[in-house]
């Protein structure tokens, strides 16, 4: 009974150890910022795959770039910038993520959502997630946005997964409402009000980096998917136990496998971004003025 003991103190200590050296990477991370700027963001904005030139049209104040920050785990994917923009939205401050972490990229997930951690603790309030995702639902079309109503994240390790740390939130936080309805209301406003087509649905986020095969885009559905992608809602999950307002969008930007005939590359991810780029332009413009 007390070797049961001990190992499960040792085990408790570790978790903690292990928390404990978390927040303090995200405290190190702050003081690093810091050093560089003392904007305090209002809104923190992800942009997704083929998305990050919407950064280049704000006011910028300042930019920095990830390898600058002492502990930042960096981006390697293709068409991701790897930089923090800091600056206005017509009058509102935001801080813009130009490329976020993947899962797959071989991060622990808690440096995944680091990002999403530091944004918050920079001073921002609310969060605006996009991606670009693949159709599970044969009523979407490439070019479509999709809002995302709720998400499926079991294929992922939680990010709250160890010894909570209380700096940042409660140790059992209610997930029944994700994606914000106030903040969901505000986006299908500014759609319809720019003509803009909005699909609204339910994302599941996999590992990648492979495509899903047809039998996984078979089982998404079953399980209630309608776009399926490789990020996202780890982040949402960090951000809502910190108690950050979230709203998540989607660009579908190809069928998912086994659904249109042809194969997936990443080419056509950023060739369908581009096409919409304006129409996403006007919308996050236009939300970020009213969330």
């Amino acid at each position: 009974m007390g070797n049961i003991s001990g190992i499960f103190n040792f085990n408790r200590k570790y978790m903690e150890k292990k928390m404990n050296s978390i927040y303090e990477k995200l405290t190190t991370c702050l003081a690093s910022v810091r050093e560089k700027t003392d904007f305090v963001p209002e809104t923190a904005i992800v942009l997704g795959s083929g998305l990050g030139d919407y950064a280049e049209q704000i006011k910028i104040e300042t930019t920095i770039d990830y390898k600058d920050i002492k502990g930042f785990p960096t981006s390697t994917v293709p068409g991701h910038k790897g930089r923090f923009v800091f600056g206005y939205v017509d009058s509102v401050p935001v801080v813009i993520m130009q490329g976020r972490v993947h899962y797959y990229e071989g991060y622990p997930i808690t440096d995944v959502v680091l990002p999403t951690r530091l944004m918050g603790m920079m001073g921002a309030k609310k969060l605006i997630l996009t991606n670009a995702a693949g159709g599970l639902n044969t009523d979407f079309n490439p070019g479509d946005f999709m809002l995302i109503s709720d998400h499926i994240a079991t294929a992922i390790p939680s990010p709250l997964i160890g010894a909570n740390i209380d700096e940042l939130g409660e140790r059992f936080p209610d997930m029944s409402e994700v994606y914000s309805r106030r903040m969901r209301e505000i986006v299908k406003e500014k759609a319809d009000k720019l003509g803009i087509k909005l699909r609204e649905g339910v994302y599941v986020q996999l590992t990648g980096p492979q495509y899903e095969t047809p039998a996984e885009v078979r089982m998404c559905k079953i399980l209630g998917g309608d776009a399926v992608g490789m990020s996202t809602a780890c982040e949402a999950l960090a951000a809502r136990h910190m108690g950050l307002e979230v709203c998540g969008i989607s660009c579908i930007t190809n069928l998912a496998a086994g659904l249109s005939g042809k194969e997936l590359n990443h080419k056509e991810v950023q060739e369908t971004a581009d096409r919409v780029s304006k129409q996403f332009t006007e919308l996050i413009t236009a939300v970020v003025g009213e969330v």
